[in-house]
């Protein structure tokens, strides 16, 4: 894990014009023009201090929403907090849409997550009192250059301190996914929080229980993709956040593994993600790395170097599947990543291994997800300690993969399709077709060489003679085998382990 270090902020008397993008300026003037009052605010204040480029631009004004919209040929307002939103001709993300906020106190938060109410200010301190860390609590006049700091937020940022405005507890009560927020902080930057923040933190964690899932899951998302997310998730459950966030993960902790790792389950979950964030890869993968042996504490059985894991892949995907959806992630997101954890433990030995059982991984998991499939089991790897994430065998595999990348791996690219086989075989639509499809299947996959239209005609007409039953019979078979995944065995793990 890295160190706490002081942040390095800018050690100027004030911020030249020239370090604001014109489209920023534009904006900003076009406020100042008319007599308004503007200020650039929030994180994007602290990013020009900290040498960094912000991700995004925010101005507060004394200006009205409806005074606001005026003065911008495209601007659209369409929520109740008084935010008009800019749209800008350029490209850049960071820049295409600027958020002009006009002054602003909120009334006291009922359900911890939004105010009752919200009224306009008169006066920029009533504005930046509200907002959630002193180091998000700076505004900068442009014409100047000056810094306006009412709360310390420059000296917090050069000690890389995460420290709450006012009092931390009500800071956190009007708002609690600014908890998260400070955990997301305080990994992004490398920072640590405060002492009253922290503990004001740890005592207030469980209103995250009252936040929606798809906020959680945000914060979350920005975690994942910092430099070293493996210290948020530690930071989480340090101060007793992760309970309310994928408490699946959290049971890992202090959990003992056989022989073959020298990590805790927790230690090596997280050693897997930090490899995938080194390598920057997707939040897919990541994702995958981190919760690839969710499933060991559940599935532990003895203890010691003799202690194993059976079914944890299977049951992990499907505890993957429970714990995305329940925090809102997409639907394809969610399979695709349950899918990583799923078959992460793909049998790799290429002394033994044969194209047919590569073919059938690769079916398994789809050809899309194959590179993040290799790239979660190198993950696997440096997570146990390994000094390389691709050993032979697993080159050897990557080789095999690309050598059946064009191989039928699916009933869709056989050379002949349901309507071919009911005209030969002169048959009705039905479950026999399907029989007949997943046997030629099996058989494609096994030598792809037989996947040609009259080896595969030939043969549909001759499983057709089968009686109803034999065919049901033989067709369920071959799709186990195509699948590599015995329903049976499947089922009685999932009811074993409480993941159907």
């Amino acid at each position: 894990m890295a160190k706490y270090e002081s942040a390095k902020v800018a050690d100027c008397e004030k911020i030249e014009k020239h370090e604001i993008p014109p489209e920023a300026q534009e904006a900003y003037l076009a406020l100042k023009k008319v007599g308004f009052e503007a200020y650039f605010v929030g994180g994007c204040v602290r990013d020009i201090l900290m040498g960094k480029k912000p991700k995004d631009w925010d101005i507060t004004t004394n200006a009205k929403p409806e005074e606001i919209v005026k003065l911008y040929e495209k601007s659209f307002y369409e929520n109740k907090y008084g935010t008009v939103s800019v749209v800008s001709a350029t490209e850049d993300p960071t820049l295409k849409t600027i958020e002009i906020t006009p002054y602003r106190v909120e009334s006291k938060y009922s359900d911890q997550r939004h105010p009752d109410a919200v009224r306009f200010a008169e006066k920029l301190e009533e504005d930046l009192k509200r907002r959630d860390f002193t180091i998000n609590a700076l505004a900068l006049d442009l014409e100047s250059g000056k810094i306006i700091d009412f709360f310390g937020g420059r000296e917090d940022l050069q000690k890389g301190i995460i420290k709450a405005v006012g009092e931390a507890k009500e800071r956190f009560a009007e708002d609690a996914l600014r908890m998260m927020r400070a955990v997301r902080l305080a990994t992004e930057l490398n920072f640590k929080l405060e002492d009253k923040t922290r503990e004001a933190l740890q005592e207030n964690s469980v209103s995250l229980e009252m936040i929606a899932k798809e906020r959680i899951r945000d914060e979350l998302e920005k975690i994942m993709m910092a430099s070293d997310p493996a210290r948020g998730f530690e930071l989480m459950r340090e101060y007793g956040v992760l309970k309310y966030v994928m408490p699946e993960l959290e049971k890992g902790f202090g959990v003992t593994q056989n022989k073959d790792h020298i990590f805790t389950v927790w230690d090596h979950n997280l050693r897997a993600l930090s490899h995938a964030a080194e390598k920057g890869w997707s939040l897919e993968v990541r994702m995958g790395a981190l919760l690839h042996d969710i499933a060991k504490p559940h599935t532990k059985r003895g203890d010691g170097p003799k202690s194993t894991f059976y079914g944890h892949d299977v049951v992990g995907g499907r505890m993957t599947e429970k714990a995305l959806t329940r925090l809102k992630f997409p639907q394809k997101f969610v399979d695709r990543v349950s899918k990583l954890v799923r078959h992460h433990l793909f049998f790799s030995d290429t002394a033994v291994i044969t194209l047919s059982a590569v073919r059938r991984v690769v079916r398994n998991v789809g050809p899309e997800n194959i590179d993040d499939l290799m790239k979660v089991r190198f993950c696997d790897r440096i997570g146990m300690g390994r000094p390389k994430e691709q050993p032979f065998r697993l080159r050897k595999y990557q080789a095999m993969i690309e050598e059946v990348s064009r191989d039928p791996i699916s009933v869709g690219m056989l050379n002949i399709d349901g309507e071919r086989v009911m005209s030969a075989a002169r048959l009705s639509p039905g479950p026999k077709i399907g029989s007949i499809l997943n046997i030629l299947l099996d058989e494609v996959l096994d030598d792809p060489k037989l996947n040609t239209e009259a080896y595969l005609l030939n043969k549909a007409q001759g499983l057709a003679t089968l009686s109803d039953q034999d065919l049901a019979q033989a067709g369920m078979e071959a799709k186990k085998r195509s699948s590599m995944a015995e329903e049976e065995v499947i089922e009685e793990i999932e009811k074993k382990y409480h993941v159907k």
